[in-house]
């Protein structure tokens, strides 16, 4: 399966679960600020847990209050820290993406391509 093929079966996933657990009504568009504004705070999520002197590739897990899951009783652990709020911050980009018909993996294999074209430091952000 080619990269391009990953990324869009990545953002279909986590538009289908998004879907499942209630986030979207059916023909539901979103307020796209809002939208982009929910993968901001991912962003920022993650600075504070950088903020709070967890190690960047460092992973944490608090248990989950069962009632925040499908699972009656369940004993589970939410993983916490930088690497969690950046995988937030991708499922964000995914299931904006497939629910707006957008072709991830081919911009980003676009953009990495025009990267590789650019100066040095993008020559001062001229292009």
């Amino acid at each position: 399966m080619s990269s391009r093929s990953v990324i869009n079966e990545l953002c279909r996933k986590a538009h289908e679960n998004s879907v499942n657990k209630g986030f979207w009504e059916a023909g539901d568009k979103k307020n796209i600020g809002e939208m982009i504004c929910l993968i901001h705070s991912e962003l920022s999520e993650a600075f504070e847990e950088y903020r709070n002197g967890h190690a960047l590739n460092a992973s944490y897990y608090k248990p989950c209050p069962p009632e925040k899951l499908e699972i009656p009783n369940a004993r589970v652990l939410k993983p916490e820290g930088v690497p969690s709020e950046l995988a937030d911050v991708c499922i964000r980009v995914f299931d904006f993406c497939d629910a707006w018909d957008i072709d991830l993996g081919r911009a980003i294999e676009e953009k990495m391509a025009f990267n590789k074209l650019r100066a040095h430091k993008h020559g001062n952000k001229r292009c």
